[in-house]
């Protein structure tokens, strides 16, 4: 692990409750597409947030941090960033990190900010290798909080083997994508999962459903199952 001194280059409010923070690092820093670092709030205090830049972005570090009122533990890191301009991290974590030796399809589930960690290991494959069939579901209770989807839709239209499927759980009217929960999506859109490489980022609760509906009701691999709240459920 490395600890690094970062200084604050931009914070930008992308939806009421999610800020996308662009940090400089003071030195060199390595991690793999999917893994996570810690916001050092003091010695016994490590705040865990995904990497939304990918390995390939040497000078810079962006982070998705979903902050309001009612999540005062990462409301508390957003105060400092914005306060002091400048934090510490501990850099890297996690083991749920993009397994670059096989081109078997990547199906990638997100739910609200877990799309930092999607993002990360999406970019990542596509640089590396351009034409494996990836989809991407990414759920939110309203499209507003989808806030990179134009970012998605343009890399599909470069990209012809990208799926991109947004998931509102609150649709307005007129919406004409998928509505509900983004695990249902998933099992409707797939009659098997055997030979799929999944990677899974969202609340723990979640991230336990999709282990067990995808394993048992269409034939995943949960070795091939990837998410950093596997280590913990």
């Amino acid at each position: 692990m490395t600890i690094l001194s970062c200084k604050v280059t931009s914070v930008e409010a992308i939806t009421d409750t999610v800020y996308r923070v662009r940090l400089v690092p003071g030195a060199d820093f390595t991690f793999l597409a999917g893994q996570y670092l810690m916001v050092v709030m003091d010695e016994r205090d490590k705040r865990p947030f995904s990497l939304a830049s990918t390995p390939m972005e040497k000078d810079i570090i962006e982070l998705h941090i979903g902050a309001s009122d009612v999540n005062l533990y990462a409301m508390a890191v957003m105060e400092r960033i914005k306060e002091d301009r400048e934090i510490t991290v501990d850099i890297p974590h996690g083991d749920a990190w993009l397994r670059e030796e096989g081109s078997a399809p990547l199906v990638l589930v997100a739910g609200g900010t877990g799309f930092s960690y999607a993002r990360s290991i999406l970019l990542t494959a596509l640089a590396q290798q351009p034409d494996r069939e990836i989809a991407i579901y990414w759920g939110g209770r309203e499209y507003k909080h989808l806030y990179d989807m134009d970012e998605l839709n343009a890399l599909a239209i470069r990209h012809k083997n990208l799926k991109v499927i947004p998931v509102v759980e609150q649709p307005e009217a007129g919406w004409q994508g998928r509505s509900g929960t983004v695990l249902t999506a998933v099992l409707q859109d797939y009659s098997t999962l055997a030979g799929h490489d999944i990677y899974i980022a969202g609340r723990f609760e979640m991230a336990k459903i999709a282990r067990d509906r995808f394993v048992a009701e269409r034939g995943a691999d949960a070795a091939r199952m990837f998410g950093d709240a596997f280590a913990f459920i």
